[in-house]
């Protein structure tokens, strides 16, 4: 069995983590591999055409994701293995799923990879990475993150992970007091239950909740609690409000006294994978090809009906140990590679009104590197 392991991103880390690592890293094996991405040719890839990419400028809530025709990109196996490893704060949600069926399916061995998912904490991770201790992190562009990035960690968002399901309800939910509604609830003085606390990407969505419902993300108070522990205080009155994921809100919906009010955006993933130095400069060949592995993984494994597939379901169940019959019950992810323009500066303006944000916003050629995922589809800016 998987240790669940808590998943602790705060902010007051930031300040340690700007002191305790420098941005150094192994060099690569061959001279090919330490041309950074803007250096490199790109060629089409079979399987992967017009559908591929998409352009990052288009937010509309009903876009389709980029897709290539299933088992593209094809493998391209380094001419010397590696060993990466990727962290990743939990290995039992949903979002994680690619990853996970990579490893189990053989996708990255496919590249070369001896892909290792380590259960980390971001603040944890974060001067691992920088160092490269680590080689990838599987989180998202939050303000421990956008701080490190000030201090002078070379670490950037290069791939997405997923967005909703329109009839999702992962988001905001709240236990409504007497007299209140779905469409009526003040929010102000609230206690939200979250993993992540202050600092999280989920402060761009929640604001938006906020503003309907007589609140802000200063106006109300925060508990940060473990991935297993925020429904259960939300349930018990611990907490008034929480952030529940796919399908945890599923054991919520439907029943008296809880209500829905808003979740992450549609068509834009607000996460993914997180490189440093190493995979952005020292050793692209593997920054690609675990690009390559993961892309792939998506296309093969992950329509946008892969729910429909009950004896997929049953191994996701397996995979994630989670209940099926939760799993099931809940649409699935829009699994989504690309990164949408301007996300991370919509975010660093919540943490901004959050307090959590240090100095100056990052322009996005300092938060967002899109050329790997561009790469390892083909793709020619």
């Amino acid at each position: 069995m998987r240790r669940r392991t808590r998943a602790y991103v705060g902010v007051i880390a930031a300040a340690a983590l700007l002191a305790s690592a420098a941005c150094s890293s192994p060099s690569a094996s061959d001279s090919a591999s330490t041309a950074a991405a803007g250096d490199r040719t790109i060629r089409p890839v079979e399987g992967c055409g017009v559908k591929s990419w998409t352009n990052p400028k288009d937010l509309s809530p009903n876009r389709a994701p980029a897709r290539c025709l299933p088992g593209s990109p094809p493998p391209r196996p380094l001419a010397e293995p590696r060993e990466l490893t990727i962290a990743t704060g939990t290995l039992s949600a949903e979002y994680v799923a690619p990853l996970q069926v990579a490893l189990d399916k053989g996708e990255f061995k496919k590249e070369g990879l001896d892909v290792t998912l380590k259960v980390l904490p971001t603040p944890d991770a974060l001067p691992l990475l920088a160092k490269g201790d680590i080689d990838a992190l599987w989180a998202a562009p939050e303000a421990a993150v956008m701080n490190g990035v000030k201090g002078g960690f070379d670490i950037k968002w290069v791939a997405g992970n997923f967005s909703p399901d329109p009839k999702s309800k992962s988001g905001l939910w709240v236990r409504l007091q007497e007299g209140e509604s779905a469409n009526r609830v003040a929010m102000a003085g609230r206690r939200l239950g979250t993993m992540i606390g202050k600092g999280s990407v989920i402060a761009y969505p929640m604001e938006q909740a906020l503003e309907k419902h007589g609140g802000g993300l200063a106006d109300i108070q925060y508990q940060q609690l473990g991935s297993a522990d925020v429904l259960t205080a939300l349930q018990n009155g611990g907490v008034d409000s929480a952030w529940l994921l796919d399908p945890v809100w599923r054991k919520v919906d439907g029943k008296g006294g809880y209500a829905f009010l808003g979740g992450q955006p549609r068509g834009e993933p607000l996460g993914g994978m997180l490189y440093g130095r190493t995979l952005l400069q020292d050793d692209v060949d593997a920054g690609v090809a675990l690009m390559r592995a993961y892309i792939r993984t998506v296309n093969s494994y992950f329509t946008s009906d892969y729910k429909q597939d009950a004896s997929f379901v049953t191994y996701l169940a397996e995979l994630l140990e989670a209940e099926e019959s939760i799993l099931e019950s809940t649409p699935p992810l829009r699994m989504d590679w690309e990164i949408r323009s301007g996300t991370t500066t919509r975010l660093q303006a919540a943490y901004e009104a959050q307090g959590v944000a240090e100095g100056s916003p990052l322009p996005e050629s300092r938060t967002v590197d899109r050329r790997l995922y561009e790469e390892a589809v083909g793709h020619q800016p």
